[in-house]
């Protein structure tokens, strides 16, 4: 764990901007919100700064990072991209997808970044005090999201602060995210194309964009993590989680989706982007009440639906899995 420092919040704005900058310039580690969930930047071409990423979170090192960018002619100059990476970028960046292709050689990428990959993990974020960070730091960012490895991912600066306050010097607050699940994220190599975290971006649409390739589910060779969000054991509160439950135990705290009303509602009326939007906020909520476990109610296993059972999945395997 990293020493303990005073956490700042600013507003988004010019001057959160500057100061953000101005921290990274000087190899320090800030949280920024992105349209998916808060997210912390740091210098990816800085070996020290990547360091404090991994100190401040308790990240283990197998674990690589996503690098934030501007867009397809940055991600280029680390990556090696072909053409159906190519036209992933053209049909959703900014936008909630990264991409994992091969690493470009003398690319300056620190190799904490890729924890000792051939591959990189890249994305052009939608948000606008991301890409103004970006701009203004002039460097490619790595940014993983905001929270104590394992936990539950934020979605507000609050919970960044509750999460990570005294680890970082500085979030910057954007209000609630939009999407509120972490992004898609697509392997594209020789092996084709292959979803290895489903996100905002949908399977469907991740196809159409490649011509009709019909992109596949990729685990990890051999249980080792190739991509962010990839742990058994992810995005999880302190407490035991249920999984489609209709009702609750005395003891439980029910998160509910449709005619399952709960102590309270992912979306009422059956929204999954509604529902994607709630759910970690939702999980914040429930950690934080008197009752020791978590119910979830089922949430049909479709669209935005595939990527919401994802990250109820891991947020219910035992710790360590």
């Amino acid at each position: 764990m990293s020493a303990q420092k005073e956490t700042r919040v600013l507003r988004y704005g010019a001057e959160a901007i500057a100061e953000a900058a101005r921290l990274i310039r000087a190899g320090e580690v800030v949280a920024m919100p992105t349209e998916t969930v808060y997210g912390l930047a740091a210098d990816a071409t800085n070996p020290q700064a990547v360091e404090r990423v991994y100190a401040a979170k308790g990240r283990p090192s197998f674990n690589p990072l996503i690098v934030h960018v501007a867009g397809l002619a940055e991600a280029e100059a680390i990556g090696l991209f072909e053409d159906a990476a190519r036209r992933l970028a053209a049909a959703f960046w900014p936008g909630p997808l990264t991409l994992v292709v091969p690493l470009r050689e003398g690319s300056g990428i620190a190799p904490l970044v890729t924890a000792g990959l051939a591959t990189i993990a890249v994305r052009a974020p939608a948000h606008r005090a991301m890409r103004d960070l970006i701009a203004a730091a002039g460097r490619p960012l790595a940014a993983p999201s905001a929270n104590a490895s394992g936990a539950i991912s934020p979605t507000s600066a609050a919970h960044v602060v509750r999460s990570l306050g005294g680890r970082i010097p500085l979030v910057v607050d954007g209000g609630a995210t939009e999407r509120g699940l972490e992004s898609t994220i697509v392997r594209v190599g020789q092996g084709g194309v292959g979803i290895l975290r489903p996100g905002p971006v949908s399977i469907e649409q991740v196809e159409a964009a490649c011509g009709g390739t019909h992109p596949q589910p990729l685990p990890s060779r051999e249980g080792r993590v190739v991509a962010p969000g990839m742990m058994a054991s992810h995005y999880a509160p302190s407490k035991p989680v249920r999984l489609e439950a209709t009702d609750a135990a005395a003891d439980e705290w029910l998160i509910g989706f449709g005619a399952v009303a709960g102590d309270e509602s992912l979306s009422a009326s059956g929204d999954l982007e509604e529902a994607a939007a709630n759910l970690f906020a939702a999980l914040h909520r429930a950690e934080a009440s008197a009752r020791p476990r978590i119910a979830v109610a089922p949430v049909p296993e479709a669209r935005l639906g595939v990527a919401i059972n994802d990250r109820l999945r891991r947020a219910a395997a035992p710790r360590g899995a």
